[in-house]
């Protein structure tokens, strides 16, 4: 398993929830030093980056772009693949589709939607919302199929959104019912913290549709600095057959430098680099 630190650039907004924000090159050169095997941009646009640029330093460094987050899209643009509006949710699907160019054109495997599919509505339904977020995201997932480029779907706790909160049964379910086997799940422990009522129990009846993981302790702080059992959350990862990408997104405590270090060092102990 390979460990991403989730980067945001300046101008993103303290609820981009990452580590780093900071030019991203100087963000990636820190992630290297640290001993992290790449990065995950946190991204509002597919503007933010220069391609070329980003290319060469991620080549030049030896570093790997673990996913491109679509989590500020529907945060600072203000848009989602369920709003009642459909110019609002058009919009999503834009800025989504440039956001899978852009992994495409920088060698990331993956993009991200988690608050960007939004959120049930005040006098919409269940039914009503689900219909709109799988119209929405399944036009998202033709255009990355066709350019090779998956997306995770992530869980989110009840305090940022009302639907899609756990892994189990929720995104299980969710991700079963959309059935396009291009969509999995992006687990992300500190939500599971809130929501499922085991996390390696949900992880390991996940199983296949794990796509990508996030990790950060039950504070939010680094990994190590709460009270979540890493080394069953890793047992259960190696008991599914998951061996990909690990994003480490965390509260910028007791510093960026600080947290960022915590956390590598940490899962370095639990998951050697090879």
């Amino acid at each position: 398993m390979k460990i991403a630190l989730v980067v945001a650039p300046p101008q993103a907004l303290p609820t981009a929830f990452v580590v780093f924000r900071d030019r991203l090159d100087i963000s990636l050169r820190k992630a290297r030093d640290l001993g992290y095997d790449g990065v995950e941009l946190a991204l509002a646009g597919a503007g933010e980056v220069d391609v070329p640029s980003m290319r060469r330093l991620l080549a030049d460094e030896g570093m790997r772009l673990s996913a491109v987050s679509t989590g500020r899209v529907g945060i600072e643009q203000k848009v989602s693949l369920s709003d009642p509006d459909e110019r609002v949710r058009r919009r999503a699907v834009e800025i989504t589709r440039g956001l899978i160019d852009l992994a495409a054109a920088l060698g990331s495997p993956r993009v991200n939607v988690g608050r960007l599919r939004g959120h049930i509505h005040e006098g919409d339904s269940l039914e009503t919302t689900q219909s709109r977020f799988f119209e929405g995201i399944s036009l998202c997932d033709e255009y990355a199929v066709a350019r090779g480029i998956g997306i995770v779907l992530e869980p989110v706790n009840r305090y940022e959104t009302n639907y899609v909160n756990s892994v189990l049964p929720d995104g299980i379910d969710i991700v079963r019912r959309l059935g396009r086997s291009n969509v999995l799940l992006m687990p992300d422990v500190f939500h599971m913290n809130i929501e499922d009522a085991s996390i390696s129990e949900s992880l390991v009846a996940a199983g296949p549709l794990v796509g990508y993981v996030h990790l950060a302790d039950s504070n939010r702080w680094a990994p190590g600095q709460g009270h979540t059992d890493f080394p069953a959350i890793l047992g259960a990862l190696e008991s599914i057959g998951y061996d990909g990408d690990l994003g480490v997104e965390i509260l910028p405590y007791p510093s960026p430098d600080e947290g960022a270090a915590q956390a590598i060092h940490y899962l370095r102990t639990l998951i050697p680099r090879l």
